[in-house]
């Protein structure tokens, strides 16, 4: 077996393996999610498909397959079937350039009677591919899920859901601009583009400690980028019907219901590692000191849910280009005094 083969196979084998750990981590949010709003909102969450109703996401998941799939006349035909491909797809890119465990296998590995360094190619670490702009593959593949949900409003040929993506649009392009800004701080402060190299840079402080404006730019930034409330414009049943994804069914349908969920995790898996020390922490593994932190900030999503009512968007837009942007302006330059002092 050839070197480059091994590091392919061995590649994708982690990537294989993390996909099915994070397909189940959001059947688990989705029920999660649903029990914690109940609970909160003072009402019954699911509680009749298994014990505590702990199988209704997987009877969700299995009326959405044997559910009719309509395709509708639409003028464009195969972007309306490639929209939620596309949104799924990009949904699941980001995690190729986190890092979610410090190391998962040794440092070589001997197949055959043939010893294979895995430390060559950062395979022992836990992260599908150590990039050495792993910052800016993030970012760059993150903003691509804008063009499924365009593309699904674009071709249902629905002027509610046309009106959901061109917020949709309009929204992540706004507050793209402020959740880049507000983690450049901690890229000057770590001097480094790699996520490996960000996380063991907060082995001693957490950079939430350097900065704590920059995280809170951070997720309210985070909050519109995911559409969650008190931002989710695109969705909102009470002047779109549901939105962009009003003319979908069936497993297209789920698909953008799986896309917001991994979303979620996305972010969650960003701020872990820029603000909150990534995988690090005592006595416990570092797998589960990760999982931990993101759990943590998905609760905190589904809390504000629970909580606070939705924004008009001239408010939601006004937020973003009169008081975030220049915030986080202000952040970055307040940190490279601080650097350079």
């Amino acid at each position: 077996m050839g070197e480059l083969l091994f590091f392919i196979i061995f590649t994708l084998i982690k990537a294989l393996v993390f996909v099915g750990i994070l397909m189940f981590c959001v059947a688990m949010a989705v029920f999660i999610e649903r029990r914690v709003l109940g609970f909160m909102q003072i009402r019954y969450g699911p509680n009749r498909a298994g014990p505590f109703g702990i199988l209704q996401t997987i009877a969700d998941g299995i009326k959405l397959f044997f559910k009719q799939d309509i395709t509708l006349p639409v003028t464009e035909k195969g972007i309306y079937v490639l929209a939620p491909i596309i949104t799924g797809i990009t949904a699941l890119l980001p995690f190729v350039a986190i890092p979610f465990a410090d190391k998962i296998a040794p440092d070589t590995l001997t197949i055959f009677g043939k010893t294979f360094d895995l430390t060559k190619y950062s395979l022992n670490r836990g992260v599908i591919a150590d990039l050495p702009a792993g910052v800016l593959f993030i970012l760059a593949v993150s903003s691509l899920s804008v063009y499924g949900v365009l593309l699904a409003g674009w071709s249902s040929d629905n002027k509610y859901s046309f009106l959901g993506s061109m917020r949709m649009a309009s929204q992540m392009l706004s507050y793209e601009l402020c959740l880049g800004i507000a983690i450049m701080g901690v890229l000057m402060i770590s001097g480094s583009m790699r996520m490996t190299e960000i996380v063991e840079a907060q082995k001693d402080v957490w950079f939430i400690v350097y900065q704590p404006f920059g995280f809170i730019l951070y997720m309210v930034a985070a909050f519109a980028e995911a559409c969650r409330t008190p931002f989710d414009l695109i969705e909102c049943e009470n002047e779109l019907v549901c939105g962009f994804n009003t003319e979908y069914s069936s497993m297209k349908f789920a698909l953008f219901y799986l896309a917001e969920y991994i979303h979620l995790f996305t972010i969650g898996g960003i701020a872990t590692t820029f603000f909150l020390g990534g995988w690090q922490g005592p006595w416990l593994p570092s797998g589960l000191w990760f999982a931990i932190k993101v759990g943590c900030l998905f609760f905190f999503f589904v809390w504000v849910r629970a909580t606070y009512p939705r924004v008009r968007f001239d408010q939601l837009m006004s937020l973003g280009w009169k008081y975030l942007i220049p915030l986080s302006l202000l952040n970055l330059v307040v940190t490279g005094i601080f650097i350079t002092v």
